[in-house]
């Protein structure tokens, strides 16, 4: 019993002295940092580095593994996991491999053994600084073209929250085919973006209460190729193209703006134009009323046997609890029409919920 708690109280002041050379380093990085022009701030153990990544907006978080107090390096990552993709470089003296992996499974972007060498050091830290400032721009892009989105939508009283449930109505549908994330977030944000380039046409067609004449008509269906030329220079949404494109695509060929047929229409096209017709269905409209979700049904599997639709995916896709996907959609939407990013977040929550 004696040698174990020999054993034992080694292994502590091993412990404090790596904990004393981590504060040591952090009061290096410190002075490297703010002589390369950095802006710095400095957290004395795990709860304060929560409590000050809760309260500030950094570019980047460098953690040691080893922390004083009751939470280590790793699980200070979880947290800030929990709450945002910050960029984070993690240093440790521990080198096993298996410790390097449970650091990048938690969320490290950059992993550093100790000691580090300052030449590479600076490199990384430079590195992470321009992606996350690249990715910065990225969003900035994205949120101006959701922004579009949603002023499209707001330009009619009839297509109010539209997008919203459409993006529900779609991914949950995605859910259930069993799509992977990455086509689950391209349905999302086609829901948002599908009819963007509405943006382009005159309101006094888009508005019409009437038929369109043939000409009226050639101009609205150039909504769906301008959608695509204005979302094309994001790469990020580059599996989105085609469902801007093609949701208005028809199973016999007869839809437009490439009159594609069958399985060539984009699956992503499918799903999304399966919910975009139910929606506009139940909703009304200049030139039409809101029908019952049982006729809206029964409209999509008339067009489905009339070649209009994927016969395989409507009758899966009318198998949706609808009313409940709506409800979600009305609750989340309730006091947050300023607040298009509050929006976004919400959606995917409630969707994910849903389809758990």
């Amino acid at each position: 019993m004696a040698t174990g708690w020999a054993a034992e109280g080694a292994v502590q002041d091993q412990i404090d002295a790596t904990v004393k050379d981590a504060i040591e380093l952090a009061q290096v990085i410190v002075r490297e940092l703010n002589t390369e022009g950095y802006n710095t701030l400095h957290a004395v153990n795990g709860a304060a580095g929560l409590a000050l990544h809760q309260n500030q907006s950094v570019d980047l978080v460098i953690l040691d593994w080893m922390l004083p107090g009751g939470m280590d390096g790793v699980e200070l990552l979880r947290r800030i996991r929990q709450r945002d993709n910050t960029p984070v470089l993690m240093l440790t003296s521990i080198s096993s491999t298996s410790d390097e992996i449970a650091g990048i499974q938690a969320g490290a972007d950059e992993y550093l053994s100790k000691p580090v060498h300052p030449e590479v050091f600076r490199t990384r830290i430079r590195a992470l600084i321009r992606h996350k400032v690249a990715i910065d721009r990225l969003e900035e892009s994205e949120t101006i073209l959701f922004a579009l989105a949603q002023a499209v939508e707001k330009r009619d009283h009839h297509t109010a929250g539209h997008c919203q449930r459409l993006a529900i109505f779609s991914v949950a549908f995605g859910m259930r085919l069993g799509l992977a994330q990455g086509q689950l977030l391209a349905l999302h944000r086609g829901g948002f973006l599908h009819d963007i380039g509405k943006i382009a046409i005159p309101d006094s067609i888009l508005f019409k209460p009437g038929k369109l004449t043939p000409e009226e008509w050639a101009l609205m269906k150039t909504h769906s190729v301008r959608g695509e030329e204005i979302c094309r220079p994001l790469r990020s949404l580059e599996k989105v193209l085609p469902i801007i494109r093609h949701h208005h695509e028809r199973w016999d060929g007869g839809g437009y703006p490439d009159g594609l047929r069958g399985e060539k229409i984009p699956l992503l096209a499918r799903v999304l134009q399966l919910a975009d017709a139910y929606d506009a269905l139940t909703s009304e409209r200049p030139y039409k009323p809101a029908y019952s979700s049982e006729s809206a049904i029964e409209t999509l599997i008339s067009e489905a046997n009339g070649g209009w639709r994927d016969p395989q995916l409507t009758e899966l896709f009318v198998r949706l609890p609808f009313q409940e996907l709506a409800a979600a959609s009305a609750e989340f939407s309730q006091g947050e029409e300023d607040s298009f990013e509050c929006s976004v977040r919400n959606l995917r929550e409630n969707v994910m919920a849903l389809a758990s």
